[in-house]
């Protein structure tokens, strides 16, 4: 298969996919305000709403314009890393969203993919963020968002994470027991 004719395909069912965990991830985030949670890290979280959208976008146009083939073995890791996502939406339940909320009287989780390492969701977006746009020949859109999602996770979005969870077990008295991430 050619990759300009996958680059209109997979952008159908990444939107499809993002469009339909944003719905859970509402939900989610309903239940959490409900039970009380405080959120931490807004002022960044726009940046999501840039970026993935902008990746999906960038992946298509460049993809469009491959005349090669579809890269195998990045649709491959693209389609492992699919359990790998249900496998973390799963594990946190109710408390998986795409905001930093923290509920009062959660627990850390520390049971499946969170057992192998701390942010497993960001491992599988990191690789998808990749192996896409390879997919189709967009070596250039998996170059740039990956040290964009990079530059976002590892500079902001995973120290904002950190600092909440550690502003969380610091106040014993206004929280009980750890918080879910």
């Amino acid at each position: 298969m050619k990759a300009r004719t996958l680059a209109p395909l997979l952008l159908a069912a990444l939107t499809l996919q993002r469009v339909l965990e944003l719905r859970v991830a509402r939900h989610n985030e309903r239940w959490a305000r409900e039970h009380g949670a405080v959120e931490y890290g807004q002022a960044h979280y726009p940046l999501f709403f840039v970026l993935h959208p902008a990746w999906m976008l960038a992946t298509y146009l460049e993809g469009r314009r491959s005349a090669g083939r579809v890269n195998l073995m990045a649709l491959a890791l693209l389609l492992l890393a699919q359990p790998l996502r249900y496998w973390v939406i799963r594990t946190l339940g109710t408390y998986w969203n795409t905001r930093i909320l923290i509920v009062p009287g959660g627990e850390r989780v520390n049971g499946g993919p969170f057992r192998y390492m701390k942010h497993p969701n960001y491992a599988v977006v990191a690789l998808e963020i990749a192996a896409a746009p390879l997919a189709v020949g967009a070596w250039r859109t998996a170059l740039a968002f990956t040290v964009l999602n990079a530059a976002l996770l590892l500079l902001i979005r995973i120290p904002a994470e950190e600092r909440a969870l550690a502003a969380y077990r610091a106040a014993p008295s206004a929280h009980s027991g750890n918080q879910r991430n």
